[in-house]
């Protein structure tokens, strides 16, 4: 109490008390960080101080990394969002919502590398799925479903899912049923309560939810090591990154690659916040409030 009233005297209330410790864990591990490397990308070994970035964009097996990253990184988090929304919407109306939630969610726990691990034992040349289909008739050699694209996108998919879709629920959760059961008395259909009712509701939360799986798919690392061609066409740019700074030892090319990594990602964030306006934003939009 008497340190309260001392602190009310000087003008520093509870919010400031709460604010000041905030702003210095978000300066500590967000803006240092990001200054520092910032820094470092601009002080390259030879050559002026956008030399890191001039060798990045002139070499096609550099650059060629980004467009790789985002071949899997979007057809991923579109695929998740899209199936998350369906079975978000299932969920929501059954008793054991809980049950399936955690189940849905065990993926997280195992995290990329387990799941890679995984996939290798379960898709490879020798894994049950080929045993399978060759015992039963139904392909005469394995299919290749490693070291490709494929095993890349199919590893995206099994650790992104469980997140995207417990961020569905959630919104598709906050949407008020009365507005659905409102529009069923008018003769409105399941596919037109969709179309005209949730979906614009939704879309504010899915594009919050497309960002926040689209950032974490774009970093893909372990998956595309073990699962794809790192050297071909799963070479994503966070492995052009490790390269330079563990096997070049060129820690300012690295910080380089790192900063045009993640001005690709706030260009595709940015758009996507951006395309928001499209879609309807009026007082039911908040769901139940």
């Amino acid at each position: 109490m008497p340190l309260r009233l001392a602190l009310s005297r000087r003008g520093i209330d509870g919010v400031t008390l709460l604010v000041l410790p905030a702003a210095l864990f978000v300066v500590a591990l967000f803006v240092y960080p990001f200054l520092y490397g910032l820094v470092l990308s601009l002080q390259p070994k030879a050559g002026g101080w956008l030399a890191n970035y001039a060798k990045f964009f002139s070499d096609p097996f550099l650059y060629g990394t980004i467009g790789k990253t985002l071949w899997l990184a979007v057809p991923a988090t579109l695929l998740n969002i899209l199936l998350s929304i369906p079975v978000a919407m299932r969920v929501r109306r059954m008793h054991r919502q809980r049950l399936l939630t955690a189940i849905l969610v065990l993926p997280i726990t195992l995290g990329t590398v387990l799941i890679a691990e995984g996939l290798l034992l379960y898709l490879g040349p020798q894994g049950w799925l080929n045993r399978a289909l060759m015992g039963f008739g139904l392909v005469s050699h394995p299919i290749r479903l490693v070291h490709n694209y494929w095993g890349v996108f199919i590893s995206l998919f099994i650790s992104g899912f469980p997140f995207t879709f417990l961020l569905t629920l959630s919104y598709v959760s906050g949407i008020d049923p009365s507005l659905e059961r409102a529009a069923s008395t008018l003769g409105a259909d399941t596919r037109s309560r969709f179309r005209h009712i949730v979906l614009p509701l939704l879309a504010q939360g899915l594009a919050i939810n497309f960002c926040l799986s689209f950032v974490q798919t774009f970093s893909v690392f372990p998956s595309a090591v073990l699962l794809g061609a790192p050297a071909g066409v799963t070479r994503v740019i966070s492995i052009a990154a490790y390269t330079a700074a563990f096997e070049q030892y060129d820690y300012s090319m690295a910080s380089a690659i790192a900063m045009i990594m993640g001005f690709s990602q706030l260009i595709i964030v940015a758009a996507v916040l951006g395309a928001r306006v499209l879609v309807y934003r009026g007082p039911a939009g908040g769901g139940k409030g």
